[in-house]
């Protein structure tokens, strides 16, 4: 494709287009709806001629999250998607990569659930994307597109994230995001990086490069010494700290005069920013705060726009209820917090969310 070029296309084919061009080096996963379109635009663009990409096809989500662990342990950019209950299977192996701090980029185009549930969109793995779905003390850093042109960007950012922090890294979708189609200019293409550069880079990978004068790097997540491992854990909250100092993204939209706030993210965030409008045309003065990354989560944002003479914030979210509790925890209580959901697959409305805030907020 040419450079610069506006192109029509699907968030999942986005993220394909975006792994090849971002210098991906291998791409592990497995056909669920609504995210198997990323496998299925790999498999076509075929860019193990063109770029030595590998794009396979695991048995199953299990297989594929432990295929992560020996491509990035090698210091190799992999990657995988998957869609809710995908995501769930590869909870052990997050946590093992966690622990033994190997970069990866794991997708996830979100589905109703619990259990099986629909192939309809959700936002309800938020709690097991920010907070872990696998034991232990430990963090993913969690990016929260809601277009298709940041499906594409976030794939080259949750690389560089992953690699520095050496920590795997979330694309948090959905299945709005993933099948809608929008106009996309593709990142520019770079080159997969040489076993030189990989070396050079990576000096923990585990790729067999300069054997000769050090010792051989081990990649794990165990460690039976108790002392030596809450002196691991707390180099990891070290590292965490880090990382909520210097890692938060979010948007604000006509936040400035606001007396009232939304805060949602991904399909939603795009949602509520038209109920924003329709609810100033009435003359409220309604903002919206986007958290872009979930985790680390932009609390203390949140937090400094509550002292703006903010009243009350509803927090829209395509799910029972999850991102309210950081909403809550950031707002201490300044303000009343209340939510608006919708379940089952079901995409809220505009107006919905408008009537919503009538109901709670204006008597």
């Amino acid at each position: 494709m040419e450079e610069n070029k506006v192109e029509l296309m699907k968030g999942n084919e986005a993220i394909a287009h975006a792994a090849i061009r971002c210098g991906c080096d291998g791409y592990f996963g497995y056909p669920i709806t609504p995210q198997s379109e990323i496998l299925e635009a790999l498999s076509l663009l075929k860019p193990w001629e063109t770029t030595g990409m590998v794009v396979l096809q695991a048995e199953s989500e299990v297989a594929a999250v432990n295929m992560l662990y020996g491509g990035g342990g090698s210091g190799k950019r992999v990657m995988t998607s998957s869609s809710s209950p995908g995501v769930a299977l590869m909870q052990e192996g997050i946590t093992y990569m966690a622990g033994a701090e190997i970069p990866a980029l794991i997708v996830n185009v979100q589905r109703g659930g619990p259990g099986l549930g629909t192939i309809q969109p959700s936002q309800g793995d938020y709690y097991q994307a920010t907070i872990g779905g696998g034991n232990g003390d430990y963090n993913t850093i969690v990016l929260a597109p809601n277009s298709v042109q940041e499906m594409a960007d976030f794939v080259d950012l949750a690389f560089e994230l992953a690699f520095k922090y050496r920590n795997p890294t979330i694309i948090l979708s959905d299945g709005v995001i993933g099948q809608m189609m929008e106009k996309v200019i593709l990142p520019p293409a770079k080159p997969r990086r040489t076993e030189e550069e990989i070396a050079k880079n990576c000096p923990w990978a585990t790729n067999g490069h300069g054997l000769h004068h050090r010792k051989p790097n081990i990649l794990t997540s165990l460690e039976l010494d108790p002392k030596a491992m809450e002196e691991k854990n707390l180099r990891l909250q070290k590292k965490y700290d880090t990382i909520r100092r210097d890692e938060v993204r979010f948007e604000e939209y006509l936040c400035e005069d606001a007396e009232y706030l939304f805060i949602s993210f991904g399909s939603v965030a795009r949602i509520s920013m038209e109920a924003v409008d329709l609810l100033r045309e009435e003359g409220y003065k309604v903002g919206l705060f986007r958290p872009i990354s979930l985790w680390p989560f932009p609390e203390k944002q949140i937090s400094a726009l509550v002292q703006h003479n903010i009243k009350a914030i509803l927090v829209p979210e395509m799910k029972a209820g999850q991102m309210i509790s950081d909403v809550r925890l950031a707002v201490e209580g300044a303000v009343p917090v209340k939510h608006f959901g919708r379940l089952g697959g079901i995409v809220p409305d505009p107006n919905e969310i408008v009537e919503s805030f009538k109901n709670n907020f204006i008597k």
